[in-house]
């Protein structure tokens, strides 16, 4: 009987990533992966890496609320900060289940200017990069890391990783418990 795991997201990016992030980690199992959009309770936009934590928690916590029959419960927050006079740009991965919880932090890369003067007139990420890049709907495509990288990673590779990461606690519970 496959493992439910559900992502508090509708974006096909990220209950993509999820169900790839389960697979590779957990090659003899199986997973039924779906999503449902859940409130971050963080602005549309965090700007600071712990407003991005609690916006992934948040939504694992949710999603948990909704489905509590589940297996696993992914939230996954994209956001931005400012370091050095640059914006960077990174997600956090939250995975629970009953067994425990996991955090994965993607790598982050700055934004190019253009980019970082949209967002500080309130454009969401996903906003100036379609603005910028003249596409559409950037944020369930290759997003931002997509167009930048000519989609050598991809949002989803992106993603992938740090559920990857956040996957360890359950990966190795010997040494988490």
């Amino acid at each position: 009987m496959p493992r439910r795991v559900i992502v508090g997201s509708t974006n096909p990016i990220k209950i993509n990533a999820a169900r790839r992030a389960f697979e590779r980690l957990f090659p003899d199992d199986q997973f039924e992966v779906a999503g449902e959009e859940v409130k971050s309770g963080v602005s549309d936009q965090p700007m600071s890496d712990e407003e991005t934590l609690r916006g992934a928690t948040n939504r694992a916590d949710a999603i948990a609320t909704l489905h509590p029959e589940a297996d696993y419960w992914v939230g996954i927050e994209g956001g931005s900060e400012e370091r050095a006079g640059d914006l960077g740009t990174f997600a956090w991965v939250v995975v629970k289940s009953a067994a425990g919880e996991g955090k994965g932090r993607t790598s982050e890369f700055f934004l190019p200017h253009a980019i970082q003067k949209l967002m500080a007139e309130g454009k969401e990420l996903k906003v100036a990069t379609d603005t910028v890049f003249q596409t559409q709907d950037s944020g369930t495509k290759s997003g931002a890391v997509g167009w930048l990288t000519n989609d050598v990673v991809t949002r989803t590779d992106f993603y992938e990783q740090a559920t990857i990461l956040a996957l360890i606690p359950f990966c190795k519970p010997n040494l988490y418990n």
